[in-house]
């Protein structure tokens, strides 16, 4: 297996008092061309465990387990060899690109300052590989949308702008936090079509965080459901969707529209109650 997290805890020092732990004891793997959606309502831990999976935790938390990247443990890799495997290995999609893009500068310059720092290659041959990539995205017209700031483009777009610099520098594991949570519905779309056969046609392993069960359903093979840093359940996509074990699955699904749930058969939803 490509990735494997192994009973990773994770835990944030106060200043009074015991540390908060906020993951407790998650456990997956994940291979080459598979996706695994991680899914939960806002403070159920997803969003830390992504970070710590690209060694991006702050210094007041402390991670305990294994994160096996192709057989190397991240959480003992010193802060160089982390930002060796940052980008050229494991790529990084943010909820909003805005906060990741450098909006005093063109998007084509920031794809190609990427690759020129990362990549003995000219600057013709990067603003070349820039276009290639915003071209892979399906940015409209990417020619002319190169030479745009970022606050210039629609929401999709920078979007898209964001996934094409994560896949730069060809990692074999892309994270993807809440990508689509500030798009309308069918920029939405389009933007997990494009995740999605990014999969299928580069083999790069995906994991897709979100706290939209719909969202996950589209393309991801497997589901982990996570509540207050919990693993609730965890399986096949389908086996999640269409007979949850737990009763906190059923109440995600309960929360979907009527219509995204018309073709599951799912159990009715009930209380979360004792059993979370």
């Amino acid at each position: 297996m490509m990735l494997e997290i192994k009973d990773l805890k994770v835990g944030f020092q106060n200043e009074v008092g015991p540390a908060t732990d906020v993951v407790h004891g998650i456990s997956f793997s994940l291979g080459k061309g598979e996706t695994l959606g991680i899914v939960g309502e806002s403070g159920s831990g997803k969003s830390v465990l992504s970070l710590a999976t690209i060694g991006l935790l702050p210094k007041t938390a402390k991670a305990t387990g294994e994160i096996l990247f192709n057989g190397e443990d991240i959480l003992t890799m010193s802060e160089r060899e982390l930002c060796k495997l940052r980008g050229s290995r494991i790529g990084m999609i943010f909820q909003e690109p805005m906060t990741a893009l450098n909006p005093a500068m063109k998007v084509g310059s920031q794809i190609a300052e990427a690759l020129r720092l990362h990549s003995n290659i000219s600057r013709a041959d990067a603003n070349a590989e820039a276009l290639r990539l915003l071209e892979m995205v399906k940015i409209p017209d990417a020619k002319r949308k190169m030479h745009s700031y970022p606050h210039e483009m629609s929401g999709g777009q920078r979007q898209r702008v964001g996934i094409a610099i994560a896949l730069s520098l060809k990692p074999d594991l892309l994270i993807a936090d809440e990508p689509t949570t500030a798009l309308d519905v069918t920029v939405q779309a389009e933007i997990l079509d494009i995740l999605d056969d990014l999969v299928t046609e580069l083999g790069i392993a995906l994991i897709l965080i979100s706290h939209d069960l719909g969202v996950i359903a589209r393309i991801a093979d497997r589901t982990l459901v996570m509540y207050r840093g919990n693993e609730m359940e965890q399986g096949e996509t389908e086996r999640v969707l269409r007979q949850p074990s737990h009763d906190y699955t059923r109440k995600l699904l309960s929360a979907l529209p009527r219509r995204a749930r018309a073709g599951l058969d799912v159990m009715a939803p009930t209380t979360l109650g004792d059993s979370v």
